[in-house]
């Protein structure tokens, strides 16, 4: 057999995902918040890439003044002797008119946090050193819901102290606020709290003792039954325990980050139709610099490096990827409204089941662009602020040729489960018959996947006597 070389032109196809693509998909997935941090970013790597808000603005202002034959206005400057009269005088410094005055200060919380509440009660008794440095260690035990976490024998040989120092020091922060801090477990946490209440019942304490497994699920008269006890008053206890917190260090939000959400697009209503609004304004807006732009111009290209001819091919690039991003979330949006007309319409109750896929095929994209330009993404509308995947469900068919969304269906059975009458609850079986009759004809089984799905409990934990 004869083995040579030789050469063959194939022609093939091959999908190729370029730099420039990838960063297009990017910019896609990211919310408005990403992205702005995301182009942050790119204003620092790429010299090309400038703020355009403030020079726009500047040529337009100079613009109109020319267009008025006036000068153009220039900026006020600061009056340095006011200022130095008001330092020596002791007053406010010099703070131009119309602006607002931006300090550090207003935007740090003033909260405090749980352990800083703690220390500082703890300042307040008259302790030994040895003492407070036993309680401060235990104060830096305790997590963000109040609880203490380690073995007290185990403190007591780090610290190379007794057991009844530690113990003492234990005590004396059990009795600070919030009622029920430093407890190491549920059942200590609520009796720390009782103490603290003066309108419990004396059988309060024994059922906390003896019977907390059974107030969870909600079997009430087996309480009785035990306690030889009207299952009326055990009720009441059960009630008054659970108007106690089994996590009181959760009211302190000092530790705790907040959090808003920016919705990544507005829909208003103007008159009988629906504006959408790209929310792009805390976005930087992106410019070629002048003098990069100038070389654009040249015919002679030797002129620009391979560097500069690479940055500003980027920096095209991102700027056309910023804008295709901003027509594919509306052209996005602008499907989903017409799809939910109903919902904004009407409500929750006529949301209508939607996939991804019929957005996709009605605008001629494919199915994975839908799924990045709704992910992370929030909208503004008048019912409210929801995820774009909100908008995206799966339903069941009606007798009519209809179809209803799960998340219709949820929001239904909500509603059923709040109206019931609590001393005789409705089972599920009794929900899936009650929707049949509103044309809704779902199973036993996906009835109570959908009550797990909301967090309610089932009938029997339901129940009140």
């Amino acid at each position: 057999m004869k083995i040579a070389h030789e050469i063959k032109l194939e022609q093939t196809q091959k999908l190729v995902i370029t730099p420039e693509l990838q960063q297009a998909i990017t910019l896609l997935q990211l919310s408005a918040l990403e992205l702005s941090q995301y182009l942050e970013e790119e204003l620092m790597i790429n010299p090309v890439l400038e703020l355009a808000e403030e020079e726009e603005e500047g040529e337009a202002k100079e613009e109109k003044a020319e267009a008025e034959g006036q000068e153009p206005e220039k900026e006020k400057g600061v009056d340095w002797e006011e200022y130095f009269q008001e330092q020596i005088e002791g007053e406010k410094p010099y703070v131009r008119k119309g602006e607002e005055e931006n300090n550090y200060e207003n935007y740090v919380p003033n909260t405090l946090s749980l352990q800083e509440h703690l220390l500082l009660q703890l300042g307040m008794i008259p302790l030994s050193p040895q003492e407070y440095l036993v309680g401060e260690f235990i104060v830096g035990n305790i997590d963000e819901n109040g609880y203490l976490k380690g073995d007290l024998d185990e403190f007591s040989r780090l610290l190379g102290v007794s057991a009844d120092v530690v113990d003492k020091a234990l005590a004396i922060i059990q009795g600070f606020d919030p009622a029920g801090v430093g407890a190491r477990s549920v059942k200590e946490c609520l009796l720390l709290q009782l103490r603290e209440r003066e309108d419990s019942d004396p059988l309060t304490e024994v059922v906390i003792q003896e019977y907390l497994s059974q107030v969870a699920d909600n079997r009430l008269r087996d309480i009785a039954q035990a306690l030889g006890e009207d299952p009326a008053r055990i009720q009441k206890i059960v009630d008054f325990l659970r108007s106690l917190d089994p996590k009181p260090g959760c009211s302190f939000g000092g530790g705790r980050e907040t959090r808003y959400i920016l919705p990544d697009l507005v829909v208003e209503k103007v008159k009988d139709d629906y504006v959408i609004i790209v929310n792009d304004t805390l976005l930087p807006r992106l410019t070629i610099n002048a003098y990069y732009r100038s070389m654009l111009k040249r015919k002679d290209e030797n002129a620009i490096s391979t560097f500069i001819k690479k940055r500003l091919d980027s920096a095209l690039w991102l700027i056309k990827s910023i804008e295709q991003r901003r027509l594919t979330l509306y052209r996005v949006m602008d499907q989903i409204v017409t799809a939910q007309s109903q919902f904004f319409a009407k409500g929750i109750r006529c949301l209508r089941p939607l996939t991804l896929r019929d957005i996709a095929d009605r605008l001629g994209i494919h199915e994975s662009t839908v799924s990045r330009a709704t992910a992370n993404k929030y909208v503004q509308t008048p019912r409210g602020i929801f995820p774009l995947k909100f908008f995206f469900s799966s339903g069941v068919d009606t007798p009519g040729g209809g179809s209803v969304a799960s998340s219709s269906i949820k929001d239904f059975l909500k509603e059923l489960i709040e109206e019931e009458n609590a001393r005789k609850p409705l089972s599920d079986q009794k929900l899936a018959d009650l929707l049949a009759a509103n044309n809704i004809f779902i199973s036993r089984r996906t009835v109570t996947k959908y009550r797990e799905e909301m967090k309610i409990p089932a009938s029997s934990r339901r129940k009140r006597h």
